[in-house]
Parts: C-alpha cells; sequence; structure tokens
C-alpha cells in the first residue's frame, strides 16, 4: 500500500494540473460595437478580395461582377461610416 500511495497522488496532482480551470472559460470580453463593425469591415473586404479574384479567373460575368462590387462597396462605406460616427461620440475599442 505505501508504494501504490506515491503513485495515486502523482496521478490527482497531474489530472488537478491538467483539468484545473484558470478562469471561468464561458465569459467573453464585452465587444463594443466598434469592435463588431470592425470585423464586419474586415469580412467585406474578404468577400470584395475573394470576388476580384473569382472574377479574374472567369468565374463571374462583368455585371454580375459589377452589381456584388458595388452592393460590398456600399455596405463597407455604411460600416465605415457608423464606425467613425460611433468614435466621433467617443465609443471606443474595448481592449
Amino acid at each position: 500500500m505505501a508504494e501504490i500511495l506515491p503513485g495515486i497522488l502523482l496521478a490527482l496532482a497531474c489530472f488537478a494540473f491538467i483539468f484545473w480551470p484558470e478562469r471561468n472559460p464561458f465569459v467573453q470580453a464585452d465587444k463594443t460595437r466598434v469592435d463588431s463593425l470592425r470585423e464586419r469591415k474586415d469580412a467585406i473586404y474578404e468577400n470584395l478580395r475573394d470576388l476580384n479574384f473569382e472574377y479574374l479567373a472567369g468565374k463571374y460575368p462583368e455585371q454580375d461582377y459589377a452589381e456584388q462590387r458595388s452592393i460590398l462597396e456600399d455596405e463597407a462605406a455604411a460600416v465605415i461610416a457608423e464606425m467613425e460616427a460611433l468614435e466621433a461620440r467617443g465609443v471606443r475599442r474595448a481592449r
């Protein structure tokens, strides 16, 4: 029994070390509206890059490309305008 006890204690210590929660994993950092808009702007820019690549690859006719590009550019302009308005009122990033 004396030989098994240190092994059990070591196993329990390893288990506790590995699985002990550092913090509550369900708590997320609060995002401000500006952070959400910044993420949306990044997604729109990525969509514009993808659209341009696919157009150059010949997957989109010119008319569809122009329509989609216009829609994405209008959406990006609206997001940027809202970000600037919020930043002008003093809403900053949470980080």
